[in-house]
């Protein structure tokens, strides 16, 4: 989605002894942004400062075509979401979701009655008169989003809004979610660590590492071609930056040497390589056959998750493997044994850098 005008645009540049942000932000009405990113990289700061909660040295955020670069925070037609909630212990449910639009100077019944509505649309009027500490963590979760969206904002944040929760809650709430996010006419901004949370919730990820976008695209796009490690292993790809030159790929290995990968199709140029752990084969002896990459690799780990197991191999590249139980039984392998590592050049993605 390319919007004429976005419902945010928003550079921010913020400064601290030992970090810097700069990133530029456009967001259209309606779309959701998930902002993607390893810790420390700047996601949260990103939030703060499109909140006023984070003082700027240099940008400007703009919702609406609205400048409110000085608006202080309280006046900021914005809603946010804690990764802890922050729901007011004193208070019901129903009290917490009245609280902004009393702030903003909504009388009190019709506070309540527009507390009251979306608590129903969120799924809680039966909990209407309940503490948050007689909630559930997805309840709190609702409740908390329906007091974001009480001051009626037209932009929407979000900080790891379903980290807090357990697998199966997860779940049913990130269901919940998507449903109220796809109903906001407003820009909405995401931060999460979770890939199947801006798989399923956002329009668009961008990645941010060391307070700089790496990298922004569909969800799917990002995953299937992902430009930095991080995001490699967030999505679970073996990553490669190399120079191509026809169905040659030279890239540096572990040790720093160079490494040739063979990938289907020419190429030239500055390019990744990318291929899923389960395109990787392992043999105790060198594999013969059609055209395929084969590393001599020592056994670094071994970890079991799912129906699968993911060996982590080591030397002239570093990549992992999953293989079945049985796969793993027959090969007998141990960290420290050595493996050889195979995927054929029709599994490996290649496309420009």
């Amino acid at each position: 989605m390319t919007p004429t005008h976005p419902a945010l645009d928003a550079r921010l540049v913020v400064r601290r002894p030992s970090f810097a942000l700069d990133v530029h932000l456009r967001v259209a009405p309606g779309e959701v942004l998930a902002l993607l990113g390893p810790n420390g990289a700047g996601k949260s700061t990103v939030l703060r400062a499109l909140a006023g909660l984070a003082p700027m040295v240099d940008g400007h955020v703009r919702v609406d075509g609205l400048d409110l670069t000085a608006v202080p925070t309280e006046r900021r037609p914005i809603g946010m979401v804690f990764q802890d909630y922050l729901l007011f212990d004193h208070m019901s449910a129903l009290e917490n979701v009245a609280f902004g639009p009393r702030c903003q100077g909504v009388p009190k019944t019709e506070a309540r009655t527009r507390a009251a509505r979306l608590l129903d649309r969120v799924g809680l009027a039966d909990h209407a008169g309940a503490r948050p500490r007689s909630l559930s963590g997805g309840q709190a979760q609702r409740v908390a989003l329906a007091r974001a969206l009480a001051t009626r904002p037209r932009l929407l944040l979000l900080d790891e809004p379903l980290a807090a929760l357990d697998a199966h809650t997860r779940f049913s709430v990130r269901s919940h979610l998507q449903r109220h996010l796809a109903d906001f006419g407003g820009a909405t901004v995401i931060v999460t660590h979770d890939p199947l949370d801006a798989m399923v919730l956002a329009d668009r990820v961008m990645v941010v590492e060391d307070g700089a976008l790496v990298q922004q695209g569909s969800p799917v796009d990002v995953a299937r071609r992902p430009r930095t490690g991080y995001v490699a292993r967030l999505v679970g790809l073996n990553l490669y930056r190399g120079r191509a030159d026809g169905t040659r790929v030279t890239v540096t290995g572990t040790s720093g040497a160079p490494v040739a990968v063979t990938v289907a199709g020419t190429h030239s140029g500055e390019v990744f390589t990318a291929f899923t752990p389960r395109s990787v084969a392992l043999y105790r002896t060198r594999p013969d056959g059609s055209p395929r990459n084969a590393w001599r690799l020592a056994v670094d780990g071994i970890e079991r998750f799912g129906d699968q197991v993911r060996v982590h191999l080591t030397g002239e590249v570093d990549l992992s493997a999953d293989i079945t139980p049985a796969g793993l039984a027959e090969l007998a392998l141990a960290p420290g044994d050595l493996v050889w590592a195979s995927v054929k050049a029709t599994e490996v993605a290649c496309y420009p850098a």
